[in-house]
């Protein structure tokens, strides 16, 4: 009994929500109770961009060019873990649009359709990867060149699947304006890494303040604009339960296509838990700082909800995935 209860403990320990959830939820209530306006509204726009700008620059000083060329023999397990993130989710969001207006509401399934379109994480990939034994080296050269080709391909996809919501014109300039804010700054950090690099990896917390401020500060702003049009009297809490458990299929449709393509492949088992865990997330990281580039403010809350819910189902269900493989034998 003893040990059925400290596993039953260690599960609800894994299943709880992480401290940055917390956050998110306490930021989503500040938002609904004293959503911002007006100049603040502004000012707080220019801050978040400068924020987001910052969080680009760090995390291209922080990325080496060592753990790229390292992982690059490994060609064929990269085109597998794109072609899961960029071509089978945008493949799961179409084949839900009957979804669209019958069990999700219009607005969500834009926000589904946005989630499919984005990159792998970096930091929660490749420490799920740790966890569980697998191939680490392949991990940091697919997650981290997941979120560079997400740079350009995402701003496409959303062009291509989203024909509403966006925040207007083109898809060259959603890609150009993601290039600005975004990729400039990512290429000034890695081009400023043999003076920086060092002292930002000393500093690893600091690029955890900016990666997590910056997001914050977005969920804020998005949902004082969302709460200013009246989002809480558009959405019930069916549509929020119902939200979770479309982004708890999606994930588990992601993992068993990840796990079952790998094994057909003929990949080791180290590979297949690379493949699985990096083919199968998504970035809360990169994709709220995108979704402000490519959406109208009006637009963000509904659209960052599903990526926000998807963040936590993933985390907890790959916790407990890696767990279980860091116990296999050899």
């Amino acid at each position: 009994m003893p040990r059925f209860l400290e596993q039953t403990t260690t599960t609800l320990r894994r299943l709880a929500p992480d401290t940055f959830t917390l956050w998110l939820l306490g930021t989503i209530a500040l938002a609904s109770l004293l959503p911002c306006s007006g100049p603040t509204a502004v000012a707080l726009g220019k801050i978040t961009s400068f924020a987001i700008g910052l969080l680009f620059f760090l995390h291209g000083a922080k990325l080496s060019r060592e753990a790229m060329v390292d992982g690059l023999t490994h060609w064929r397990l990269h085109l597998l873990v794109l072609a899961s993130t960029f071509v089978m989710f945008p493949l799961l969001g179409l084949v839900m649009k009957p979804l669209s207006g019958t069990v999700l509401q219009p607005d969500l399934y834009v926000g589904i359709l946005f989630l499919c379109t984005l990159p792998s994480t970096v930091q929660s990939s490749i420490a799920f990867t740790s966890v569980a034994r697998g191939n680490v080296a392949a991990a940091v050269c697919s997650a981290s060149a997941s979120n560079f080709v997400g740079i350009f391909v995402t701003p496409l996809l959303v062009g291509t699947l989203i024909a509403r919501g966006a925040a207007g014109g083109s898809q060259l300039d959603a890609i150009l304006t993601i290039v600005e804010q975004l990729l400039l700054p990512f290429l000034a950090g890695q081009f400023m890494r043999p003076w920086i690099g060092a002292w930002v990896d000393r500093h690893k917390p600091m690029l955890k303040i900016v990666d997590q401020g910056s997001i914050l500060l977005v969920v804020y702003t998005a949902f004082s604009e969302s709460v200013n049009e009246g989002l809480w009297h558009k959405l019930s809490l069916s549509a929020l339960v119902t939200l979770g458990l479309v982004c708890g299929a999606m994930l588990a449709v992601a993992l068993l296509l990840a796990a079952w393509t790998s094994r057909r492949l003929g990949f080791s088992k180290e590979d297949e838990i690379t493949i699985v865990f990096c083919g199968s997330k998504k970035s809360l990281a990169s994709g709220v700082p995108m979704a402000k580039v490519l959406f109208a403010p009006s637009a963000l809350g509904m659209v960052i909800l599903p990526v926000m819910l998807f963040h936590q189902i993933q985390l907890m269900v790959c916790a407990i995935l890696a767990a279980r493989w860091a116990k296999r034998p050899g």
